[in-house]
């Protein structure tokens, strides 16, 4: 498929936020062959079409045939942002267990209500959170939940790019298991890449640990987890081990390749430090950390010590709602109270976190801008809308007042999976809705007959 953007705003991304006005962009298959200003297109002044010459594209090359243009109408075009820590198929647990603090809300109401999933019900969970992450103009996902072969089904059905993370820890997996899914999963899909990782220090036993970094270091990989999310997980750490989960966990060479944590709210200089000289990501979860309360990470802190940042969602069942624009607001909002000061982290930053951060720390560096070569995860912004007026600054508009209404057109490796309110991914959303509702239904059915978490 090819496909011509022409009369577009263009965001390439590719070193800074800058906007082209008179934009043009070339895909050819899932390949960006042309992104710039559309005077300086090959052929530019020739609106016939051409037969396609061998690299087609490049200065001084001939104009593809066209499989579809599109007239951008003075629309936005940057590159899809990528949701760096999630958990897709915990919309099953979308509003079930709310206002509570994250230990109950793990040990008395989500642990009780996982264990009676079923492996086929994660493809189609899966799938209902891909549809939302589409609407929100996501790209690719870094996911983290049980039956990774599920996901990265869902995923290559519906053409989403996903990285699945390890969840590697004392009840639900082994060292076997992820060394397994590591060597499958990497040669799954060109959709779907596989990273070590375990859910956390506190669930996750020295053994284990130790076993995964030796792993790591055998296929030179980077290690992800869940880190110092809340204040108590800190302290119960520092009580086993003498030492912060960064501090623990770096002891025991987990980071000797690279790697980070998610959340990353209660942390140490001596953490930051770590982070900085490993090259560790950092992927804040502001809606998920609101919510939960467990706190505000201290993001100004981490962009003066040059720490990667990335933004996540975290889980439909933590967040509710995986909504990359309510992400960027909050992760300005919360950095600019935290720090009383109204300059903290400006909205430039919080979008190149959004879109380029999360593509280099889930490693996918061919999709981190608009440049030829790069892979065509892109989004259309609509900027015909009230909230996005006037344009005094698009980016900014997008951070501050951005929302998914605004989402005209989402592409991933060169395919539209959504455009204005439909979906092209192989399924029809009512039949994945039904499915989804049939799954709480029978789970809903399970937990009042055990009568070991009361009814809602």
């Amino acid at each position: 498929m090819n496909t011509r953007f022409y009369n577009i705003k263009l965001m390439p991304m590719a070193a800074d936020c800058g906007i082209i006005d008179d934009g043009e962009l070339w895909v050819e298959g899932n390949r960006i062959v042309y992104s710039g200003p559309a005077s300086q297109a090959p052929g530019a002044g020739e609106r016939e079409k051409m037969p396609q010459a061998p690299g087609a594209g490049g200065p001084g090359r001939r104009t593809p045939v066209w499989d579809r243009e599109i007239d951008g109408r003075g629309n936005l075009v940057l590159p899809g942002f990528k949701n760096a820590h999630t958990h897709s198929a915990m919309t099953f647990l979308r509003s079930f267990a709310d206002d509570l603090p994250l230990a109950d809300w793990l040990e008395k109401q989500v642990f009780p209500m996982e264990a009676r999933l079923q492996e086929e019900d994660i493809c189609c969970l899966s799938k209902l959170a891909v549809m939302e992450y589409l609407t929100s103009g996501i790209t690719a996902n870094y996911d983290m939940y049980f039956y990774p072969r599920q996901i990265a089904r869902a995923s290559v059905d519906c053409g989403f790019r996903t990285v699945i993370g390890g969840t590697l820890n004392n009840f639900t997996s082994s060292l076997e298991q992820e060394e397994e899914n590591f060597a499958e999963l990497n040669h799954f899909h060109p959709l779907i890449r596989y990273r070590f990782g375990f859910h956390a220090e506190y669930t996750t036993s020295r053994e284990l640990l130790e076993g995964l970094a030796r792993l790591a270091d055998k296929y030179r990989a980077p290690v992800f987890s869940h880190n110092s999310e809340t204040k108590s997980e800190v302290g119960q750490c520092l009580e086993r081990n003498k030492a912060t989960p960064t501090v623990f966990l770096d002891s025991l060479g987990l980071f000797a390749h690279g790697g980070g944590g998610f959340h990353c709210v209660y942390m140490s200089q001596e953490d930051l430090d770590i982070f900085r000289k490993k090259g560790l990501w950092a992927v804040t979860n502001p809606g998920s950390n609101t919510k939960l309360a467990s706190g505000i990470a201290p993001v100004k802190k981490m962009l003066e010590e040059g720490i990667g940042l990335a933004i996540g969602t975290d889980g439909p069942a933590s967040n509710n709602c995986l909504d990359m624009f309510r992400e960027m607001f909050l992760t300005a909002g919360l950095a600019k109270l935290r720090e009383q000061d109204a300059g903290a982290v400006a909205a430039e930053e919080v979008l190149r976190m959004a879109c380029t951060g999360g593509a280099r720390a889930m490693g996918l560096s061919e999709c981190d801008s608009l440049a030829p070569g790069k892979l065509a995860d892109l989004i259309m912004i609509d900027l015909h809308q009230p909230n996005m007026q006037p344009e005094n600054n698009p980016g900014r508009n997008l951070v501050y007042s951005g929302s998914k209404q605004n989402v005209k057109l989402t592409m991933v490796d060169g395919r539209i999976l959504y455009e204005d309110g439909r979906f092209f991914i192989g399924e029809e959303p009512e039949y994945i809705y039904r499915k989804a509702n049939e799954i709480v239904g029978r789970i809903s059915e399970l937990r009042q007959t055990a009568g070991k978490i009361p009814a809602v």
